[in-house]
């Protein structure tokens, strides 16, 4: 079995799209970066590069090197992950072009245009910013919170980036943990733990990176990435349920909901009752 569907990235948003897609019964490849910097972690298939096998909310991720490891991840039911960020070795195994690949969902956020074509797959669906209907995408998914998230575009872009995160509990961009120092970064507490104000979560090169309130720890970058000042390394949930650490968001699932909408939409189904 040769995946007609390819996503883009691997992190918490993708990995709802990657569920959604697997419910409905899709085949899909995802590629990712040698190192990724994901947060959210514990609910990241792309922490199958790291680990070589992952499982999230029942479904298992396993990382992959050649067509028929590729193949018999399909069919044992699980997720294939490749690390392939320039997609050589897709080319290389000639399944991109030519009519092998249908679908191209770039979840990777990088609030940048791609630097693929459009003529890469017959749909591309862009998540967020960076995405203009008719110049890099077929479809956009609204990815800011609100009252358009999850929307398909089929013209336009989506709305800018705030640079904001999502207030909980009258918490913003506190709850974001970041970068104290250019250097490696050190995880201190595991992910889902129980946190308290002041306790260190992590250091960069022994600078250290407290909690700035009780709450639980929900993300935090690898062990061992080299990380720059400011940047974001992890995140607090001051709702202190470890639950919202192991299981996908609702904005992650309301994305994923857009991309099953656009594909579809574009390659309709016939139902019978």
């Amino acid at each position: 079995m040769i995946p007609s569907t390819l996503i883009l990235g691997g992190g918490d948003l993708a990995s709802g799209v990657a569920y959604r897609l697997y419910k409905a019964r899709l085949p899909f490849l995802i590629v990712e970066l040698p190192m990724p910097t994901m947060v959210r972690r514990l609910v990241s298939f792309a922490e199958a590069v790291y680990t070589g096998v992952h499982t999230v909310e029942g479904l298992t991720a396993r990382r992959v090197e050649s067509p028929p490891h590729v193949e018999e991840t399909l069919a044992r039911g699980e997720i294939p992950v490749l690390v392939d960020p320039a997609l050589e070795r897709l080319r290389a195994w000639e399944w991109l072009g030519a009519g092998r690949l249908s679908i191209l969902v770039d979840a990777r956020l990088t609030k940048r245009p791609p630097a693929y074509p459009l003529t890469v797959a017959d749909l591309v669906v862009g998540l967020g910013p960076g995405f203009v209907v008719g110049e890099n995408c077929h479809a956009v998914v609204e990815t800011n919170r609100g009252h358009f998230l999850g929307r398909v575009y089929w013209e336009g872009s989506a709305e800018a980036d705030t640079g904001l995160p999502e207030a909980v509990l009258n918490r913003q961009a506190e709850r974001v943990l970041r970068a104290p120092a250019d250097g490696l970064l050190t995880q201190r507490v595991p992910l889902g733990a129980p946190v308290t104000s002041g306790q260190t979560l992590a250091d960069v090169d022994g600078h250290p990176v407290p909690a700035p309130f009780d709450g639980v720890l929900r993300g935090m970058m690898h062990t061992g990435l080299r990380v720059t000042r400011g940047l974001k390394i992890g995140d607090v949930d001051p709702r202190g349920d470890p639950r919202y650490a192991r299981t996908i968001s609702e904005k992650a699932l309301a994305i994923g909901g857009g991309v099953l909408e656009a594909l579809l939409t574009a390659f309709p189904i016939s139902w019978t009752i």
